[in-house]
Parts: C-alpha cells; sequence; structure tokens
C-alpha cells in the first residue's frame, strides 16, 4: 500500500536539491557529515554496496537498501543510478519512518 512513499519523498527531496548522487559525491558527503541517510539499490554491484556501507557504518550515517536501480533512478528522473544520499535531517527522518514502516509491514 505505502511502500512506494518513500520514493515519492524522495522525488520530492531531489526537486528541493537535498539530495547528492553519484558514487564519489555521496562518499564525499558520509564524509563530511553532510549525508543524513544514503539509499542503495538492491542490485548495486558488490563492490560498490560494500563502499558504502562500510562509509555509512563508520561514519555512522543510517542507510537502507531498497528496491533495484530502475526504481531508484525512475523516482528521482534520473537514469542508472545506484545510491543517493539525503542531506536534509527532515526529509531522512520521514523517509526512515516511511522505509521502517515498510519494513514492517
Amino acid at each position: 500500500m505505502n511502500e512506494k512513499k518513500h520514493l515519492n519523498l524522495l522525488g520530492l527531496a531531489v526537486r528541493a536539491g537535498k539530495c547528492t548522487v553519484g558514487e564519489e559525491s555521496i562518499i564525499k558527503d558520509i564524509q563530511k557529515k553532510r549525508a543524513k541517510l544514503v539509499l542503495i539499490a538492491n542490485d548495486t554491484g558488490h563492490q560498490t554496496k560494500k563502499k558504502l556501507i562500510d562509509k555509512c557504518s563508520f561514519y555512522h550515517i543510517p542507510y537502507y537498501l531498497i528496491e533495484d536501480r530502475d526504481t531508484l533512478s525512475h523516482a528521482i528522473g534520473k537514469v542508472g543510478r545506484v545510491a543517493i544520499a539525503v542531506l536534509d535531517q527532515g526529509f531522512a527522518k520521514k523517509m526512515q519512518s516511511l522505509l521502517d514502516e515498510s519494513i514492517r509491514g
């Protein structure tokens, strides 16, 4: 029912300019503690996924493995994206609660 709410919110966050895409940019934002939440597509390559998860864990940034790259890319209106960092605390908090809700489902 509401499993797509986080994707709608993600689209809003992107349009509001509160997100970073691209592996290098995301890692920089994690290191600078600008990233409040990182979303990683389930079908991301092993190396990339591991690198992002390790960085998030080290810097205590919450992360979620979400739908596949096509779903993620479609939600943000870009092609071939495997991860996105949310830089706004408000968007990040709301997204986490929606994701936790859909996980508990």
